[in-house]
């Protein structure tokens, strides 16, 4: 990764972000359609309370004031409330506030918040698939409702902010390996919360 990273310097970070993690996106999306989570309101608890984990893990993140510093705005991004909206909507128990994930370094966040969001942008196929099991943004898929701009609009105006940002070789590498530790954990926590069946 590192060798084709350095080959094109002159990529924008959003590119160099995506091309480090390309792989690390596929395998989570194909695990979590694997998943079957919008089957049932039983199995979609289950992606709740990974989303609730996840969510929960990196919220503090998005009050940090050096990150919003980098990235105007990004307070105002959290979906960790929506998550706990959506769990009360279902009748299901909200669980404690997770442990935050401590990235190695500010750049690091900033690859963490580019899985996060680049999330977001996804999340239209998975907010229809709610809506088969009854679900919208009112009840039970807050969290997954388009931004108020729009998910497009909402994903240029953040990849805007990301390649404003002027990183170092080596701050661009470490926000690439804070999003492939997204990715792991989501991964890791799905497996851990999913039953194997």
């Amino acid at each position: 990764m590192n060798a084709i990273v350095q080959s094109i310097p002159e990529l924008p970070l959003s590119k160099r972000l995506k091309s480090g993690t390309t792989r690390d996106h596929d395998t989570v999306d194909n695990l979590v359609m694997s998943s079957r989570p919008f089957e049932s309101h039983e199995r979609y608890a289950y992606f709740l309370n990974l989303q609730h984990r996840f969510h929960g893990a990196i919220n503090w993140l998005y009050a940090d004031e050096e990150l919003n510093r980098l990235l105007p705005g990004l307070q105002e991004l959290p979906r960790f409330d929506a998550v706990c909206a959506d769990l009360t909507d279902l009748g299901l128990p909200v669980p404690a506030e997770p442990q935050p994930i401590r990235p190695a370094s500010t750049y690091a966040a900033v690859g963490w918040l580019y899985c996060a969001e680049g999330s977001n942008l996804g999340a239209a196929f998975l907010f229809k698939q709610t809506q088969k099991i009854g679900l919208d943004s009112e009840k039970g898929a807050r969290h997954l409702a388009p931004h108020p701009d729009g998910r497009a609009m909402h994903w240029r105006q953040f990849v805007a902010l990301l390649d404003g940002l002027e990183l170092s070789d080596t701050q661009r590498d470490e926000a690439i390996q804070g999003a492939v530790d997204a990715f792991d954990f989501y991964r890791s926590t799905l497996r851990e919360i999913f039953p194997a069946n």
